[in-house]
C-alpha cells in the first residue's frame, strides 16, 4: 500500500533591512518590540512606524518617514518595527488590521495614533504638535492671533510662582495630549498664559482657570464646581462644546462612510485649496475663515466678540481698528441687521405677470422703543417669528405692486412686547433678469428706499436689500461684508462648510466637475444630497472671499439663479459616426428633444451584464430602421447625469420618443422580453400618427416615397444577407478541409501511440532483468561482507595470542637474569633455555603458518569476488 506524500513547506526567508543603514530611523526588521520599549525609556518623544515589508503603502510611506526623520531626528527618536515576521515579538503581541501604523509617545503618555495622510508635511505637523501640545501666550497680540484662528482654542491661566509647576498645570498639559489622541486632526489648539494682565483680557482671574473661545457663540469657562479637574474631563468638555465653523475632510483612501455621513447632514460647501500645514501664513485659508465666521455669526450682541475688539492695542499690529468703526457705522445705519432674526416671505401673485414676485424679508427687531436693559437675543424665537408673520399678513395689502424698482419697508409693533417691533422690507424680483446675471454690471438702477405711510421714518433712513439681490443692484452701499452675516440662521438651506487639500484629494474635485487641465488647484462646489443636485463655482473666477459670498448667497435665495451641474462622460467622441448614437449630458437635449427623428434610447451601465447582452439586438435594430427617420441611441447613467424627469432606478430601461411628440415618451414594458420582434412592434405601434383627416395626394406621395425607401432599404439588407450567406459557405468549405486534415493527423498520432506502447513494454522487460541482476549482486556482496567480518575476528584473536607470547617471553627473560646471578644451577638453566628456544621457535612457526593461510584465504576470496563481478 502506497502512503500519502507529506506536504513540503518552505520556511519564510529571514527579514532584511527595510530602511537604509544610513537612515536616522532605527530599523528593527526582526520585530524586536522589547528592544523598542527599552529605547523609548531614554527618549522624550518617540515615533513608532509599524510596517509590513510587502505592503505597498508601507513602502510609499517609507520615504515620507525618512524625510521627517532627517528634519527632526535631533529631537525625536524614530523607530521602525517589522510587525509581519512571524518569529518577531511585534507580530505575536500586536494585531493590526492595516499597515502602516504610526504611534507617538510623549514621555510616558501614549500611544497617540496618527491616522492622517501619509505625507511628510502632515506627519511632521502632527509630530510637532505632540512635541509642543501647549502654545505659550506672552502678550496681547499673541492672544489675539491665537483667538482669531479658525480652529477652536482652549486657554489655561497658570501663575508660575510655585515650584516646580503650579497646581493643575500638568493636568492641563495632559488634556492637550488627550485631545490629540482622540482627534488626530488636531482641531483644538491649547494655549497657556502665565501673565495675569494678559489673562484678565479674557476674564481669567484665578490661576488654574480654563477658557474655551468660540466665535459665533458665547465663550465658556471650565466649571470646576460641577466637573472634576482631570485631563479626560477637560478634553471631553472642550470637544463637546467646541464650535466647528469649518471642518477639514481627509479621506484615508479606503472604504469609509466619511463623505456620506457628512453629506447626509445637509447641503455642503466643499472647498478645495492647496494646503501646506507647515507654512505659518495661509492667506486664502484666512479669507475663507472670515467668510465662514460671517456666515455663522447669527447674533452680534454676544460677549465674545468685544473680547477680540478690545485686544487691538498698540502691541497688536494685525488688528485694524477701522474695521470696528465700520461695523459700528453699519450697525447704526442698518438697524435691521443688528438682530438678524429674519424670515423670507414670497407674496402671492395677484397680477398677470408670472415671472415677477414680491419678495419680503421679515425681521424681529428689538432696538427701538423704551429699553429698560440691554436686550440679548441668543437665538431666533419661534413665537416671535410666528407673531411677526401674523402681523405681516394682516398688512400685506400695502405691498401689492405689480412692478416696482423701490424697496418698501414697514414697521409694526409686536403683539406681545412693547419693547420690540417687526420690520418688513419688500421689493420686486424678476426671475428672468436674476438668472442671467453673469457680470458686475448694474442691471437695475439704484432702488429708492421708501416707507409705507404707516411706517416710522425717524430712526431708519436706509434698508438692507434682500439676500437674493447681488451687490451690483446697490452699488452706492458697500455692504458686501454684511450681506452674508448671519445668513445661516436666516435661511432653510443652511450650508455646512468643509475644506479639502487639493494636493491630496483633487480626484474628488474632478469627480465634482473640476477641470483636469487647470494649474491652480482651487475649486468650490455645493452638494445637496437630499435634492440630488450640486453646483460648481466657475473656475474662471478666483477663489476669494467675495466670490464665495456670492456663491453662498445665490444658493441660499428662494429662487436660486445657480445652474445645476451635470456630470458628462469625457471619453465619448461625438464626431465619430456609429450605428448607435452615444448620448451624453451635453448632447441629451439636442439628440433627443431637438431631433426631428424618432428616438429609441437605452439606459445602460458598464457594470450591467444584461445591458451588454442587448448590444447585438440594438445593432440589428439600427440596421433595419431607416436612418433618416429613426435614431437608436444609448446613455451611460453612471457616467452622466440626467434631468430629474428622465431618471430611472432600473437597468436596462428603454424609452421611445416619437417624432413631434417628444414630451410623450413611452417606456418599453418590463413584462415583455427584449428581442428584435418585440422592439419592432413597440416602435411601429407608437411611431404611427393617428389622424382623422383624409390622406391627400401629397400625403399619398410621401407615403409612396416612404414605402419605396423601405423597399430599397430591405433590398439592400437582403443583398447584405446574401453576401453573408456566400461568405458562410466559403467558411464552411474551409472548415471541412481543416476537419479532414485533422482526421489524418489523428490517425498518424494513433500509429505513433502504438509504437510508443511497444517500446514501453520492451523497456519494462529490460528493467525487470536489471532489477534481478541487481538483487543477485546485492546478495553476493552481503556474503562477502560476512566473510570479511570472520577474517577480521580471526586477526583480532591472533593479535591477542601474540600479546600473550610476548608476556611469556618477558617473564622468562626475567628468570634467566635472576639465575645468572646464582651460579650453581647453571646447567639446569641452560637446559630450560634450550627448551624455551625450541618452544618459541615452534610457536613462531605456527603463527607464521596461520598468517600465510589467512593471506591465501583473502587472496582466494578477492579472486573469486573479481570473477563474480
Amino acid at each position: 500500500s502506497c502512503s500519502r506524500a507529506k506536504d513540503v513547506t518552505m520556511p519564510a526567508k529571514l527579514p532584511v533591512n527595510f530602511f537604509s543603514t544610513r537612515s536616522p530611523v532605527i530599523d528593527l526588521f526582526r520585530g524586536q518590540l522589547d528592544y523598542a520599549d527599552q529605547l523609548r525609556q531614554d527618549s522624550e518623544i518617540v515615533l513608532y512606524f509599524f510596517y509590513a515589508p510587502w505592503c505597498g503603502q508601507s513602502i510609499a510611506a517609507r520615504e515620507e518617514i525618512q524625510h521627517v526623520a532627517s528634519r527632526l531626528s535631533d529631537q525625536v527618536l524614530f523607530v521602525a518595527v517589522n510587525c509581519w515576521w512571524n518569529q518577531g515579538k511585534c507580530r505575536k503581541q500586536k494585531h493590526f488590521f492595516y499597515f502602516p501604523v504610526i504611534h507617538l509617545y510623549h514621555r510616558s503618555f501614549g500611544p497617540i495614533e496618527y491616522k492622517g495622510p501619509m505625507s511628510a508635511v502632515y506627519i511632521e505637523k502632527f509630530v510637532r504638535r505632540v512635541m509642543t501640545p501647549l502654545l505659550y501666550i506672552s502678550s496681547r497680540s499673541k492672544l489675539l492671533d491665537f483667538l482669531s484662528n479658525y480652529e477652536p482654542g482652549v486657554v489655561g491661566f497658570f501663575e508660575f510662582n510655585a515650584s516646580p509647576q503650579p497646581p493643575g498645570y500638568l493636568t492641563f498639559f495632559t488634556s492637550a495630549l488627550h485631545s490629540l489622541k482622540k482627534d488626530y486632526l488636531g482641531t483644538i489648539r491649547f494655549g497657556v498664559i502665565t501673565d495675569k494682565r494678559v489673562a484678565e483680557e479674557i476674564s481669567l482671574v484665578h490661576s488654574g482657570s480654563v477658557y474655551l473661545h468660540r466665535h459665533a457663540n458665547t465663550s465658556l469657562i471650565y466649571p470646576k464646581d460641577i466637573m472634576n479637574f482631570t485631563a479626560e474631563n477637560i478634553c471631553k468638555w472642550a470637544l463637546e462644546n467646541r464650535e466647528m465653523l469649518i471642518r477639514w475632510l481627509r479621506p484615508h483612501g479606503g472604504k469609509s462612510l466619511l463623505l456620506n455621513n457628512e453629506l447626509k447632514k445637509g447641503p455642503a460647501l466643499l472647498i478645495f485649496i492647496p494646503y501646506n500645514p507647515l507654512e505659518e501664513i495661509h492667506p486664502l485659508l484666512d479669507e475663507i475663515t472670515k467668510v465662514a465666521l460671517e456666515y455663522h455669526k447669527c447674533n452680534k450682541s454676544q460677549a465674545a466678540e468685544p473680547d477680540l475688539q478690545h485686544l487691538g492695542d498698540t502691541d497688536s499690529p494685525a488688528f485694524d481698528s477701522s474695521v470696528t468703526d465700520a461695523h459700528m457705522k453699519l450697525s447704526e445705519t442698518f438697524s435691521i441687521t443688528k438682530y438678524p432674526c429674519c424670515n423670507t416671505v414670497v407674496l402671492p401673485q395677484w397680477h398677470s405677470i408670472s415671472r415677477t414676485h414680491n419678495v419680503c424679508e421679515l425681521c424681529v427687531n428689538q432696538t427701538l422703543g423704551v429699553k429698560p436693559n440691554k436686550v440679548h437675543v441668543p437665538h431666533c424665537n419661534f413665537l416671535e417669528i410666528e407673531a411677526a408673520l401674523d402681523s405681516f399678513y394682516l398688512q400685506e395689502h400695502t405691498f401689492f405692486q405689480v412692478i416696482s424698482n423701490t424697496i418698501e419697508c414697514s414697521n409694526f409693533l409686536s403683539f406681545y412686547s412693547p419693547f420690540s417691533y417687526y420690520t418688513a422690507c419688500c421689493r420686486t424680483v424678476n426671475r428672468h433678469f436674476l438668472s442671467f446675471i453673469s457680470s458686475e454690471k448694474t442691471i437695475f438702477q439704484t432702488p429708492k428706499v421708501a416707507f409705507s405711510s404707516h411706517g416710522k421714518k425717524d430712526n431708519i433712513q436706509f434698508s438692507i436689500p434682500h439676500i437674493e439681490d447681488r451687490n451690483c443692484f446697490i452699488p452706492d452701499l458697500n455692504i458686501s461684508s454684511t450681506n452674508i452675516t448671519g445668513l445661516s440662521c436666516r435661511t432653510n438651506k443652511t450650508l455646512n462648510l468643509y475644506l479639502l487639500d487639493s494636493n491630496l484629494f483633487w480626484i474628488y474635485a474632478e469627480r465634482l466637475g473640476a477641470s483636469r487641465s487647470t494649474h491652480l488647484k482651487e475649486f468650490a462646489a455645493i452638494v445637496d444630497l437630499k435634492e440630488e443636485v450640486h453646483y460648481v463655482l466657475d473656475q474662471n473666477q478666483s477663489l476669494v472671499g467675495p466670490t464665495l459670498e456670492n456663491f453662498i448667497k445665490n444658493f441660499s435665495v428662494l429662487y436660486s439663479p445657480l445652474k445645476r451641474h451635470l456630470v458628462d462622460d469625457p471619453s465619448v467622441h461625438l464626431h465619430e459616426q456609429h450605428m448607435i448614437t452615444e448620448v451624453t449630458t451635453n448632447t441629451f437635449h439636442e439628440t433627443v428633444f431637438l431631433s426631428e427623428k424618432n428616438v429609441l434610447l437605452l439606459y445602460y451601465s458598464q457594470w450591467c451584464g444584461f445591458c451588454a447582452s442587448l448590444n447585438h439586438i440594438f445593432i440589428q435594430l439600427a440596421r433595419l430602421l431607416p436612418p433618416n427617420n429613426f435614431t437608436v441611441a444609448r446613455i451611460d447613467v453612471t457616467r452622466n447625469d440626467l434631468p430629474w424627469e428622465f431618471m430611472t432606478d432600473r437597468l436596462p430601461t428603454i424609452l421611445f420618443f416619437p417624432h413631434q411628440r417628444k414630451e410623450q415618451s413611452v417606456k418599453f414594458p418590463e413584462d415583455f422580453s427584449v428581442n428584435l420582434p418585440n422592439l419592432l412592434k413597440f416602435i411601429l405601434h407608437h411611431s404611427s400618427l393617428s389622424s382623422s383627416e383624409p390622406c391627400t395626394k401629397e400625403c399619398l406621395h410621401k407615403e409612396s416615397v416612404l414605402q419605396e425607401g423601405h423597399i430599397s432599404h430591405l433590398e439592400r439588407e437582403i443583398q447584405k444577407l446574401r453576401s453573408e450567406i456566400s461568405a458562410l459557405h466559403q467558411a464552411h468549405d474551409q472548415l471541412e478541409a481543416q476537419l479532414s486534415e485533422s482526421r489524418r493527423e489523428e490517425e498518424r498520432l494513433q500509429q505513433q501511440k502504438h509504437t510508443l506502447e511497444k517500446q514501453h513494454k520492451t523497456l519494462q522487460l529490460h528493467s525487470e532483468q536489471l532489477q534481478a541482476t541487481y538483487d543477485q549482486k546485492n546478495q553476493e556482496l552481503l556474503e562477502m561482507a560476512e566473510k570479511l567480518q570472520e577474517l577480521a575476528d580471526a586477526s583480532e584473536n591472533l593479535l591477542k595470542e601474540n600479546a600473550l607470547l610476548r608476556i611469556l617471553v618477558a617473564s622468562r627473560e626475567g628468570k634467566l637474569q635472576s639465575k645468572d646471578e646464582i651460579k650453581e644451577p647453571l646447567q639446569s638453566e641452560q637446559t630450560l633455555s634450550e627448551d624455551n628456544d625450541i618452544s618459541l621457535s615452534t610457536a613462531t612457526a605456527t603463527l607464521e603458518e596461520k598468517k600465510f593461510d589467512n593471506i591465501d584465504t583473502i587472496e582466494t576470496e578477492h579472486s573469486s569476488g573479481n570473477r563474480t563481478e
